[in-house]
C-alpha cells in the first residue's frame, strides 16, 4: 500500500503505457520544429532539452530545426534597423540579413546546443548553409495579386541531407538553424547576397521528407488545430485530434495566418512520405513525451490519405480511440 500511496505504482503504469511506443519508434528519425514559448521561457527551454535527450536515450533519432523570430526582432530593435512584414513575411534587407544570420546561427543555435549538451556530448549545431543542406530561391510576397519584393526571403528548392544523416549515424543530435544558401553567385565580400532567411516550419518539413522521417513535430503556442477557431474563446474550443491530408488541404484557406505555415508544413511532410505530422502546444511541459509515448497523445495529428498510405506501403494506426 505504501508503494501506491507514494505514487511509485502510477509511475510504473506510465512506463508500461510507453512500452509499445518505445518499441514502435525505436530507431526512428523524428524532426522537431522548435519555436514559440517553448524557446523563450526558461523553464520550458530546460524541459525541451530534457525531452530531446530522453528521446535519444530511448532509441529515437531527434533532429531539431529552429527559427528565432522574437530574438531577431529584439536585435533589430536594439540596432535601430527597420523591420516590417508584408503578407506575414519579414522584409529582409541585406542589413537585416546580417542580423538574422548572426542571431540564428551565433546565438539561438548555440543556446539550444548548450542546453542539450548539459546532458552529454550529443548536440551538434549547423546552419542550413552548411554542406548545402538547404538551397533556396528568392520568395516574393503577393499583395492584391501583385508580386512584391521582400528582400532575402527564400523558398527551399533543394535539400541535401547527407551531413545531417551522418550526424545521426554517429549518434548525435543535429540542431539546424533555418538559413539557406542560394543558387546564384553571391555579390560582395561577405557573400550575404546569396543567403536567405527561410521559414523554420517549411525547413523542418523539407528536412523530414529528405530524411524519410517517421514523424514531423511542430511546436507552437496553441493546443493544436481548432475545429472552429474563435480568437476570444480558444480555451473552450475543440481541438481536432486527427485529420487527413485532403481534409487539411480543404481547411487551409480559412485558417488564421499564424497557423497556415505550420499546417502547410504538416501537409507537405505527409504528402512527401512522412507517416505522421503533429502540431503540439509547446507551452505544455514535456509535450514531446506526451505525444510520442502516451496512448492518447496531444495536439493535432495529420495523416496521409488512405490511398497515399496504401501506395507508399505505410499503414499508420491512430493512437487510442480518439486519435
Amino acid at each position: 500500500m505504501s508503494v501506491r500511496r507514494n505514487g511509485a505504482l502510477d509511475k510504473a503504469y506510465t512506463l508500461i503505457e510507453a512500452l509499445p511506443w518505445l518499441a514502435r519508434f525505436h530507431g526512428a528519425t523524428v524532426v522537431i520544429k522548435y519555436g514559440g514559448n517553448a524557446m523563450t521561457e526558461e523553464h520550458l527551454r530546460a524541459k525541451f532539452a530534457d525531452d530531446v535527450v530522453f528521446l535519444h536515450y530511448a532509441g529515437l533519432k531527434p533532429v531539431i530545426v529552429h527559427g528565432g523570430g522574437p530574438q531577431i526582432q529584439t536585435h533589430l530593435d536594439l540596432l535601430g534597423i527597420d523591420s516590417h512584414f508584408v503578407s506575414g513575411l519579414r522584409v529582409t534587407t541585406p542589413e537585416a540579413m546580417k542580423v538574422v544570420r548572426m542571431v540564428l546561427v551565433g546565438q539561438v543555435n548555440r543556446d539550444v546546443v548548450g542546453l542539450i549538451n548539459r546532458h552529454g556530448p550529443f548536440a551538434v549545431g549547423m546552419s542550413g548553409e552548411d554542406a548545402h543542406l538547404f538551397t533556396a530561391e528568392r520568395k516574393h510576397a503577393v499583395v492584391d495579386g501583385v508580386k512584391v519584393d521582400i528582400g532575402q526571403v527564400g523558398e527551399i528548392v533543394r535539400v541535401e541531407a547527407g551531413a545531417v544523416q551522418a550526424l545521426l549515424d554517429d549518434g548525435r543530435i543535429p540542431v539546424v538553424s533555418s538559413i539557406a544558401r542560394g543558387d546564384e553567385e553571391p555579390d560582395g565580400p561577405d557573400g550575404l547576397s546569396g543567403v536567405y532567411n527561410v521559414n523554420a516550419d517549411t525547413a523542418a518539413a523539407a528536412l523530414a521528407v529528405a530524411l524519410n522521417a517517421s514523424k514531423l513535430i511542430v511546436l507552437t503556442d496553441v493546443e493544436g488545430l481548432y475545429a472552429d477557431w474563435q480568437p476570444d474563446s480558444a480555451d473552450s474550443q475543440e481541438v481536432i485530434s486527427r485529420i487527413t491530408a485532403s481534409e487539411l488541404a480543404g481547411l487551409l484557406p480559412a485558417l488564421s495566418s499564424g497557423m497556415v505555415p505550420k499546417m502547410e508544413a504538416c501537409l507537405t511532410a505527409v504528402q512527401g512520405g512522412v507517416p505522421q505530422a503533429h502540431v503540439l502546444d509547446g507551452r505544455v511541459p514535456h509535450a514531446l513525451l506526451l505525444e510520442i509515448f502516451t496512448d492518447q497523445g496531444i495536439g493535432t495529428m495529420v495523416l496521409p490519405d488512405a490511398d497515399t498510405q496504401t501506395k507508399n506501403g505505410t499503414k499508420t494506426e491512430p493512437k487510442g480511440d480518439s486519435r
